[in-house]
């Protein structure tokens, strides 16, 4: 509750009425008005206005709760108490009426001195009926602005389909290995080479390396390819009389080099060894010694003695991308040049109940599940088998299956091109009905006319083309839309290319800032974005099976596409007609954006709560 005295200063007008001896003797205490200074009157006695210093000023309160003008500074446990004159220039004793509450409160301090007592304290030892309602205490919470400053401090919550992740560059890429490399050289006692290779071998799961390093070293470094058997160290010299067993050959001062397994060759075999390996063949981490049948790997250390400046740069560019794809929780951006690298915690297990779109600095947004392109709110599993399906023929089986039927007697496939139900397949010459599939001859005098529709020789025919034809129509209705956004997506990308120049036109023809015309720009993005979130959306309900859900979701889904068709229609206006719809198109943008975030919200929360059900797996 907000002190009193805070009160008293913001009402410096206002004045208590004095209450005396005569307001004692009634049953119930008499109430505390406030009026006024000027022209302030008591009907008993009339009392000048109470001085800032010399009282607090307090607020009307319950009817039941009474003060007096000013707190004593001592006070007997009595209800009457010695009240001094507001000017100070003389003293009258008046009885001042107390409520129980204030009196019950003063009877349990030290006899002789009256302890030092907030507003809040005053007020909170009445009973139930003394205190202010709590809508007052939250308004004056509210006022004191203490709310204000723990809303203002809290950080926006995040949405359901949103995921955290960071984008790195090459450089921390590079650090995070050479931190790695430096705790595994300090905990096992390797040198930066061997901990290298062995990092590698085990994905750089730091972790599970040691674990079964400790277990057995001996075994594992074989497995990694590294050898601390041997005795000779990786170096360039020269050997007398040697022969390299590549290129056979043995001039004097010939350079040779081995890797500590000893077996050695000319420098020259080597090098042309590891260009092989790491320019055309594209590897890095298991370069093995060229030695027929020997597991041993080629270190960094020896590479970078070896090999030119061209291989070296080829070589750490095929170690950063290793080290990325053998991170669970790293992916290279797909964008065409982009040299950044997204860290999400997202795992592969987690793929089937969130969508984990990320964006990169270089403004490329992708899924970091699958690297495809944004397609949310349809989970990685659901696109694969979408694509799928669009790619290959399995339509094509479903048209072929509705619009022909198979000869009842040798099952060949055949096409009705006329209006008569008399088919003869012209294989087999077999007769038969189209409609019931049954012999013709068992139709009598109902010719062009089947009335054996019930036939049950040609209900299993009918059945099979009947659900076909539905799955074909089905499966239409949903491409039809997700072709149709998909290029109006692209139609609507065109036309982001020509924004510029649309917002270079407004400027010159409405007298625009360049600020100002940045509506365009954000209308522009916004219809790109809901675009792409209402293709993917009909790929999602393609596979979702019939219920309440799915009708909350088509709402949704409705609701966002009449959105995004107003705002793209205002987007085309011409040119001498958008600043006049600046406003308008602006709250559409607003209207829409908002709409995607309720759908994609709504549709995550129903994937991380497993509530959707489906008619395929994945």
């Amino acid at each position: 509750m907000r002190p009193l005295r805070l009160l008293a200063a913001e009402f410096p007008n206002l004045a208590c009425e004095q209450l005396t001896a005569t307001d004692k003797a009634s049953s119930k205490p008499k109430k505390l008005h406030l009026k006024p200074s000027e022209g302030a009157a008591d009907s008993h006695t009339e009392q000048p206005p109470l001085s800032p210093t010399s009282s607090q000023r307090l607020p009307t309160l319950p009817n039941n709760l009474t003060v007096a003008e000013e707190r004593p500074a001592k006070r007997s446990h009595s209800s009457t108490s010695t009240h001094p004159h507001p000017t100070g220039d003389h003293e009258t004793d008046e009885e001042v009426a107390f409520s129980p509450a204030y009196d019950a409160l003063v009877e349990n301090e030290p006899k002789g001195k009256m302890s030092e007592m907030s507003d809040d304290d005053f007020l909170s030892g009445g009973s139930d009926d003394d205190f202010m309602d709590e809508s007052m205490d939250s308004d004056f919470e509210e006022e004191d602005g203490t709310q204000y400053l723990d809303d203002k401090d809290d950080k926006p919550q995040k949405k359901a389909y949103e995921v955290d992740f960071t984008v790195l560059t090459e450089g921390e890429i590079k650090k995070a290995q050479s931190d790695a490399i430096e705790e595994s050289c300090a905990i096992l006692a390797l040198t930066p080479e061997n901990a290298a290779v062995l990092l590698r071998h085990f994905k750089w799961n730091k972790d599970r390396m040691i674990e079964q390093y400790m277990d057995g070293s001996q075994k594992l470094l074989e497995e990694a390819g590294v050898d601390l058997t041997g005795s000779n160290k990786p170096e360039l010299k020269t050997v007398p009389g040697f022969m390299c067993d590549i290129c056979c050959e043995d001039e004097d001062g010939l350079q040779t080099f081995s890797l500590r397994c000893n077996h050695r060759y000319c420098a020259d075999c080597y090098r042309h060894y590891l260009s092989q390996k790491i320019k055309e063949e594209g590897e890095a981490i298991r370069i093995q010694c060229p030695s027929d049948g020997c597991k041993v790997l080629v270190d960094p250390k020896s590479i970078t003695m070896l090999a030119g400046v061209g291989v070296l740069s080829r070589y750490y560019e095929l170690l950063n991308r290793t080290y990325v794809e053998d991170r669970e929780n790293l992916r290279w951006c797909p964008a065409p040049n982009c040299e950044f690298v997204v860290d999400c915690p997202v795992s592969q297990k987690q793929l089937h109940e969130i969508v984990p779109t990320v964006f990169c600095t270089c403004g490329h947004h992708f899924c970091f599940g699958c690297g495809s392109n944004d397609h949310q709110p349809c989970p990685c599993g659901l696109v694969k088998k979408w694509l799928k399906k669009c790619e290959d023929d399995s339509e094509t089986a479903n048209w072929i299956s509705a619009n022909t039927k198979e000869c009842p007697k040798c099952q060949s496939t055949i096409e009705k091109n006329g209006g008569c139900n008399h088919m003869t397949c012209r294989k087999c010459k077999h007769e038969f009905c189209w409609v019931c599939m049954g012999p013709w001859n068992e139709h009598g005098t109902s010719w062009y006319n089947c009335n054996r529709y019930e036939e049950k020789s040609g209900i299993d025919a009918r059945d099979t083309q009947a659900k076909s034809r539905a799955s074909l129509e089905r499966y239409l209705h949903y491409y039809n839309r997700y072709a149709n956004h998909e290029q109006s997506g692209k139609l609507d990308k065109d036309l982001y290319i020509k924004t510029e120049k649309k917002m270079t036109m407004l400027q010159s023809a409405s007298g625009m800032s360049w600020i100002e015309v940045q509506y365009l720009d954000a209308a522009s993005k916004v219809l790109q974005q809901c675009r792409q979130t209402l293709k993917w959306t009909y790929a999602f309900a393609f596979y979702l099976q019939r219920n309440h859900l799915t009708t909350i979701f088509e709402d949704n889904q409705k609701d966002l596409e009449m959105a995004v068709e107003a705002l793209s229609e205002l987007f085309e206006k011409p040119t001498d007609q958008l600043a006049n719809i600046k406003v308008e198109m602006m709250d559409k943008t607003a209207y829409v954006s908002n709409r995607r975030v309720i759908l994609l919200d709504t549709t995550a929360k129903g994937l991380q709560d497993g509530t959707w059900e489906f008619t395929v797996e994945f």
